[in-house]
């Protein structure tokens, strides 16, 4: 360690945390510690290692702290975030760029030196009175890869538990290996009352690029405060293009198929489209429900699930629908809930199935049903972005390849979004351009309560990664489409859509069925099922839907419901081809040509089907 570092640390660290920091034997993360210690002045430095001793001193130091509350089960807590700290906020979270440089229309940006004065303003001295906490962790398999090493430094101990349940050890692979490609994550919970953030308006989330390095001040909601989470997608996204892999929003499951097979998918869904609940569906196993990356390794696709918990979505979670989860919510053993309703000890979530109480407490402090806030809306018992956090231990689905240093294969893509009168529930592109354009960078879906913002809103949603790019649009999707170059068998790609309604809004699908539209792709994988080509896709055949709803769900599928979910809607495909080419041309500059020509040639498709079988055509007239 230099002189300046040691300077910077003196009186921080005890002789044992002290010789912790230097046996990582990495000298940027010794100055990254040293930086943060001088700018936000802690009282101490704990620096963390992989022993379980950390683990619990850790849990212990957020109940003691307050910022989490332990429950009726054992081993299960709650923790709380601002009542306006419930959601990723998009608004405050920017991009640090040179002046002169632009990372695109679609990003959002600030000039690097005004962005770093005011978010390292606000991080002066913020950690007073308080223990900086030194963790290390790895995103990806450990020695792999597709191994990315992190540090995260932060003033909650609420953080750092939540990272321990999502993520992989990373101090020992420090040791072993260095920083040189090191991720960093600086955060603060900012000025407290009682262990709640309590500035808000001063939220900031800043992603230095050009120093994989991200400061996040007065917030503590799990997408802004864990540098893991999502604000390390962006790295990755950065590093990928450089690097010539592929960082996404998706996640990884193993489809069990005849003759004991297991066909391996990746899937990207905006928050609240069934990412998690497709990734648990009973019968499958789960490598991982959020982020992966991709290599061509040996002229094969193949990702790795980059976390090793779920940081879940709780709203919705029944015991008949998602028996997994719901199993590990209501055992003994670590769970940490959030924003959900406490009484007697237990924890109650919005759609959970149950009658909830009538009182206790929940992310605006004591409630009780007809409470009003300030604005004199009513606070619902549990927040809609109420959320678990797990380790994927815990599940019994855990596929048994989650940990393989060299990933799984990519069997198959999957895109899926929230769209109630246009696309049908399932089909297949006519090829890997087709699906990376029309499925994956064509992905509309409705705004949901995981994002600050108006619900019910219909946005551009291009490979559920848009609001994780760091890169130009155009670029991202120029990578995704050469990714399948080289490849010895390049996946085929799908579309699902479980959010069809009819007219009188009533759903259209069930929530069990996404079980029957794996099995159909698993078996279009390997070329056991038929299909029938349609404008937009291969749509499946209803002779094979019938016999998997009978042998999956032993539910009866009639024709009428094959032809009601299948038709083709054309005046609903053609407006969403205007306004996904709208913004192709005129927000996307560097729009790849093929962008325009695949879109192009499938309005050309639809509107040969509209001038030969009218604008609703049932599958079996194709």
């Amino acid at each position: 360690m230099d002189e300046q570092c040691a300077a910077a640390l003196k009186g921080k660290l005890d002789a044992e945390h002290l010789s912790r920091l230097e046996c990582a034997a990495d000298a940027r993360l010794c100055a990254f510690v040293a930086d943060a210690a001088a700018l936000c002045r802690p009282d101490s430095i704990y620096v963390l290692t992989d022993a379980d001793a950390d683990r619990r001193y850790i849990r212990g130091r957020a109940l003691e702290a307050g910022e989490e509350t332990a429950l009726a089960v054992a081993g299960h807590t709650v923790h709380f975030d601002g009542y306006h700290d419930q959601g990723r906020d998009k608004e405050v979270t920017r991009y640090l760029v040179p002046k002169g440089d632009s990372l695109g229309p679609n990003l959002n940006c600030i000039e690097r030196d005004r962005g770093l004065a005011e978010v390292r303003g606000l991080l002066e001295g913020s950690m007073r009175g308080r223990t900086m906490y030194v963790a290390c962790f790895c995103l990806g398999p450990a020695a792999s890869p597709f191994s990315l090493p992190c540090v995260q430094i932060t003033d909650s101990a609420y953080v750092v538990h939540s990272e321990h349940l999502l993520y992989r050890p990373g101090y020992g692979q420090m040791k072993r290996l260095g920083g040189a490609a090191l991720l960093r994550f600086l955060h603060s919970s900012g000025r407290l009352e009682g262990a709640v953030s309590a500035e808000p308006d001063k939220k900031r989330i800043y992603i230095d690029i050009l120093e994989d390095l991200i400061y996040s001040v007065n917030t503590q909601y799990g997408g802004n405060s864990m540098g893991l989470k999502k604000l390390a997608l962006r790295l990755a996204i950065r590093r990928a293009d450089r690097e010539g892999w592929l960082a996404e929003h998706m996640f990884v499951m193993g489809v069990h198929g005849p003759r004991k097979r297991v066909t391996y998918f990746a899937g990207a869904f905006p928050s609240a489209c069934g990412k998690t609940s497709t990734a648990m569906v009973p019968g499958e196993t789960i490598v991982g429900d959020d982020i992966a990356y991709f290599r061509r390794i040996g002229g094969e696709a193949r990702c790795a699930n980059v976390e090793a918990g779920i940081f879940g979505i709780i709203q919705d979670v029944r015991e008949k629908d998602d028996p997994v989860i719901w199993k590990v919510l209501t055992s003994p053993g670590e769970v940490i809930f959030t924003n959900v309703l406490v009484s007697g000890g237990r924890p109650y979530w919005l759609g959970m199935g149950r009658e909830l109480p009538k009182e206790g407490v929940n992310f605006s402090g004591p409630w009780h049903v007809g409470k009003i806030d300030k604005q004199g809306v009513e606070i619902p018992p549990a927040h809609k972005n109420a959320r678990y956090t797990i380790a994927l231990a815990s599940l019994r689905n855990l596929d048994p390849r989650f940990d393989d240093p060299q990933g799984v294969p990519v069997d198959g893509v999957i895109y899926g979004g929230r769209d109630s009168d246009t696309s049908v529930p399932v089909q297949q592109a006519l090829d890997w351009t087709h699906g990376i354009v029309t499925m994956g960078a064509a992905l509309e879906s409705e705004t949901t309560f995981a994002t600050l913002g108006t619900e019910g809103v219909r946005v551009f949603c291009p490979m559920s990664n848009l609001d994780f790019l760091s890169i130009p649009l155009g670029r991202y999707i120029n990578n995704n489409l050469a990714f399948a170059e080289g490849l010895k068998r390049v996946p085929p790609v799908f579309a699902v859509n479980y959010f069809q309604r009819r007219r009188d809004g009533t759903w259209l699908t069930g929530m069990r069925d996404k079980a029957v539209w794996l099995k159909w792709m698993e078996l279009r994988v390997h070329g056991d099922a038929g299909a029938v080509a349609g404008p937009t896709g291969l749509l499946p055949l209803y002779a094979d839907l019938k016999k998997l709803f009978k042998k999956v769900l032993a539910k009866k599928y009639t024709q009428a419901e094959y032809v009601e979910q299948f038709r083709i809607r054309v005046p609903e495909n053609l407006a969403k081809l205007d306004r996904i080419e709208k913004i192709y041309r005129r927000d996307v500059p560097d729009t790849p040509p093929v962008v325009l020509e695949t879109l192009a040639a499938q309005r050309e498709r639809l509107q040969m089907l509209r001038a030969t079988k009218g604008d609703y055509v049932s599958p079996t007239d194709l």
